[in-house]
């Protein structure tokens, strides 16, 4: 038994905030942002509106369509996140109940960037054990709200973005679509890229220090999470092409996890991939860190750039550190 991807879909944040919007309240232009990001413009939520579960259920609920089933089919939820809507319990639970499916186990992982593709491999594996034939993989995420929205901040607050996306996975005893994923950690670097609170393990999980002193944004070492994304991205995928038989030759379209498009240029001349075969949308979404690539995914077969028999190749590099890939026949 295998598994394949049977629809795809996502969902952004209608607010619209473009380099010159940035430009009100930090100091930047839209030259030096697009030069070090490739970013033009970003989704931040609205809070009177848009919530980590309902992007995700938007998002699914495209994804339901494009496949052509009912919500009941689905057996289980993987939910990639790491800004789920409550600090527990998970964004899963809350998908579930959005979409009528009380019952069924819902399963969070909290493997940032890399998290979709732990998702998709999590779900891959549930299918060939046979334990369920429909699963929903879904990455979604509201970073706007814990970015340091001042010139302090700047080398977060111009790329992080909010939004979501599903893939569908379903059950065949023929041709597998999904032909092999790969994982990968390092812990050493976890400081690297993170938010430390509020966490747990604090005498006071929430104190007037810890509010005055930012811990609970997002910090980055930009040139150190270059450094190893570049390297690590090239491994992860030669990983993938060495366990298929495959090469660089057979991929079809390779879409990157969206962190940044200078590292995504990095790795396709590495891989001497011609920009037809290469998908990036960060110009206009931002790093939405687990739902970039579900959410390229869908945009690219939208815009006729996925089709059938297509061997997509996906890669993601981010907190942790971790890493992934996955060579899929779609």
């Amino acid at each position: 038994m295998y598994s394949k991807i049977i629809g795809v879909g996502h969902y952004v944040p209608e607010n619209v905030v473009t380099n010159h919007d940035l430009m009100k309240f930090v100091d930047t232009s839209d030259e030096w942002i697009q030069e070090r990001t490739g970013i033009k413009e970003r989704r931040w939520f609205n809070p009177e509106k848009d919530t980590v579960a309902n992007m995700a259920t938007r998002a699914t609920q495209l994804a339901l369509t494009r496949a052509g089933i009912a919500a009941n089919q689905i057996e289980l939820i993987v939910f990639a996140t790491i800004t789920p809507d409550y600090f527990f319990p998970g964004s899963g639970v809350l998908l579930q109940r959005e979409l009528g499916l009380a019952g069924i186990p819902a399963l969070d992982i909290r493997n940032a960037c890399s998290g979709f593709i732990y998702g998709l491999s999590t779900a891959d594996a549930y299918i060939r054990a046979g334990i369920h034939k429909t699963v929903l993989v879904v990455g979604a995420e509201i970073q706007s709200s814990a970015l340091d929205k001042t010139t302090a901040g700047r080398s977060t607050n111009v790329i992080f973005a909010d939004g979501a996306g599903a893939a569908i996975l379903q059950a065949t005893d023929k041709e597998p679509g999904v032909l092999t994923t790969h994982l990968h950690a390092d812990g050493n670097y976890a400081e690297e890229l993170y938010v430390k609170d509020p966490g747990s393990s604090r005498k006071i999980r929430l104190s007037k220090d810890i509010v005055e002193n930012d811990s609970f944004k997002v910090y980055m070492n930009g040139n150190g999470v270059f450094k190893h994304a570049v390297v690590r991205f090239e491994e992860v995928i030669n990983e993938a092409l060495a366990a298929t038989g495959k090469s660089t030759e057979d991929i079809d379209l390779f879409i990157p996890h969206q962190a940044n498009l200078r590292i995504s240029q990095f790795v396709q001349r590495k891989l001497n991939l011609p920009d037809s075969k290469v998908f990036n949308n960060i110009m206009h979404y931002g790093n939405t860190t687990a739902a970039s690539i579900p959410i390229a995914m869908s945009e690219a077969w939208e815009q006729g750039k996925l089709n059938p028999g297509d061997l997509l190749c996906i890669a993601a590099f981010g907190s942790g550190y971790t890493w992934a890939s996955a060579l899929i026949n779609w």
